[in-house]
């Protein structure tokens, strides 16, 4: 049975191969997944995952979501995928064929998740891109679009905000997976934040989200394990609700 931890994702998002160790010998028994994004992989490359991978006790999520022609998205997934990641992400935005491509070719097994629509973005974003008035005035709706462009692909699910959720699975099944970023405990929550669409651990359990991203609020503690067990203390008042 899934545990708290098993809901908790923790994004290194840290500039180097020390701090990120560190955070990963601190959290390794508290969290279900480590995500690596551009930072640190850019930084220091695949020599992190196998950081990971030696410490054991949490999977890897590979968040470089990638985004560019199709062949180059499809080699870089098979180069991503080679490094035993549980998880990697497309961007939505080249339509269901590239998604396709990427799940198609995937000899490792490493699950492919679609980017829908980013949580730093909010409607008049959305409308600075040229996008439809539909969109713009209802976000959801051009999730929900992504979304079932992504199970028709074949993705193993989507990464969309805590708002989306519930649509999400009511649509297209419990067993399409969601993960949630943009994840802010109430205790957390500060100004000048550049996410946007934001909801507590709480919420997103309760709307169904098979994961959820904390990271600030668990890198700016004074006591990061503390800051973690909270979280955690959330996440397991909602599965047990």
């Amino acid at each position: 049975m899934k545990g708290a931890k098993d809901y908790l994702i923790f994004p290194l998002d840290v500039p180097t191969y020390e701090e990120a160790v560190r955070y990963i010998e601190l959290l390794k028994e508290h969290v279900g997944l480590f995500k690596v994004g551009l930072e640190l992989f850019v930084s220091v490359g695949p020599k992190i995952l196998r950081a990971i991978r030696e410490t054991g006790g949490a999977g890897i999520f590979l968040d470089l979501k990638f985004h560019d022609i199709p062949a180059t998205v499809k080699n870089a997934f098979l180069a991503a995928s080679a490094h035993g990641v549980t998880y990697t992400t497309v961007h939505c935005d080249e339509g269901k064929g590239l998604l396709r491509s990427v799940v198609e070719n995937n000899p490792s097994g490493t699950k492919v998740l679609a980017v829908t629509v980013l949580t730093s973005l909010e409607g008049n974003d959305l409308k600075e891109l040229g996008y439809l008035d539909r969109y713009v005035n209802d976000i959801t709706e051009l999730v929900m679009l992504r979304a079932r462009m992504a199970k028709e692909a074949g993705c193993s699910g989507v990464v969309c905000s805590g708002l989306e959720v519930e649509k999400v699975k009511a649509e297209l099944g419990k067993d399409f997976l969601v993960v949630t970023p943009g994840i802010r405990p109430a205790w957390s929550l500060v100004g000048k934040d550049d996410q946007k669409r934001i909801i507590t651990p709480h919420q997103a359990i309760k709307r169904g989200a098979d994961y959820i991203v904390v990271g600030r609020p668990i890198r700016a503690a004074e006591k990061p394990i503390e800051a973690t067990e909270r979280v955690l203390g959330e996440i397991e008042m909602a599965i047990t609700e």
